[in-house]
């Protein structure tokens, strides 16, 4: 079986230095174009349509999995899914194409020997690079674990999904004080070994600055135009979701629509005998159906 044609091998660990060039070209002419996404088919298809590198995060909870947030997604998820974005990817024309996973809820906060077992668990699946949340010493202390192993590490800093429940309003750095703090969390993750840091729902003013004053790549979701790349979840830009969508999405299809008018006329033509048609099965030869005719009899 062609591993470019298909979903079913398994993947090699990669190499992850070159798959990542892609992330140290600060001064790249071109933003660099992030998704976020959950599968094979779609991984594929972004890798087809240019996209620069792909995100398996914890976001499948809300838009996947059906959780409420994302603190209930946990390793066999993150590992599965990312497993089947790398046979995605793969299998399209652009097979080396970066893919980073989400170190899910709690992988990260026990001890070294755990941390190190579930990074290690991402990158055998093929992820070129994890993902940690936050700035606190826990985190810090995990990223600098794990680049001293030689896993690369991307950071993420503003609004952080996983830790959601001690949020009281989703846009960080209004003030000063906000502000700074974020500055100083984004130097003391370079300083641990990230080699990129997403940047989610902050003031345009704050994600500027700290992409002018860090060497790793700043990728932005609801943070301005002033970062080093965007990222957005598949279903959002495809318009998958019901409802309307956040403020800092833009929807490039109605890809709910779309696919609900398909569902509806699968069953419409179900249900009035339409589907399926002499053309959407086989039938015996003459000879043999009445050969079987006569062996019954």
């Amino acid at each position: 079986m062609n591993r470019r044609t298909a979903f079913g091998q398994s993947p090699k660990l990669p190499a992850m230095t070159a798959s990542l060039k892609t992330f140290s070209e600060k001064q790249r002419q071109k933003p660099l174009a992030m998704v976020s996404l959950y599968d094979a088919p779609t991984a594929s298809l972004c890798c087809e349509a240019g996209a620069d590198a792909l995100l398996v995060g914890d976001s499948m909870g809300n838009v996947v999995l059906g959780y409420d947030n994302t603190v209930l997604v946990d390793m066999d998820d993150i590992a599965r899914h990312t497993a089947a974005v790398v046979r995605g990817a793969k299998s399209s024309p652009r097979p080396d194409v970066p893919i980073v996973a989400d170190m899910p809820f709690g992988s990260y906060h026990g001890g070294a020997g755990e941390t190190a077992a579930n990074a290690t668990r991402l990158l055998r699946a093929g992820a070129h690079a994890i993902k940690v949340e936050g700035a606190g010493d826990l985190a810090l202390r995990a990223i600098e674990q794990l680049t001293q192993m030689g896993a690369p590490v991307m950071g993420h800093l503003g609004f952080t999904p996983q830790s959601v429940l001690r949020f009281e309003e989703i846009v960080q750095g209004k003030t000063a004080l906000d502000a700074e703090r974020l500055l100083q969390e984004a130097r003391r993750l370079e300083a641990a070994g990230c080699f990129a840091v997403v940047l989610e729902a902050m003031t345009e003013e704050v994600a500027r600055r700290i992409t002018d004053e860090v060497r790793m790549a700043t990728i932005g979701i609801g943070a301005g135009i002033g970062c080093d790349g965007q990222v957005l979840v598949w279903h959002d830009l495809a318009g998958l979701l019901p409802g309307k969508p956040f403020r800092f999405v833009r929807q490039y299809a109605r890809g709910r629509e779309i696919l609900l008018d398909a569902a509806r006329a699968y069953v419409n033509e179900v249900q009035s005998g339409v589907f399926p048609g002499s053309a959407n099965g086989w039938t015996m030869s003459d000879d043999e159906r009445a050969r079987w005719g006569r062996d019954e009899g």
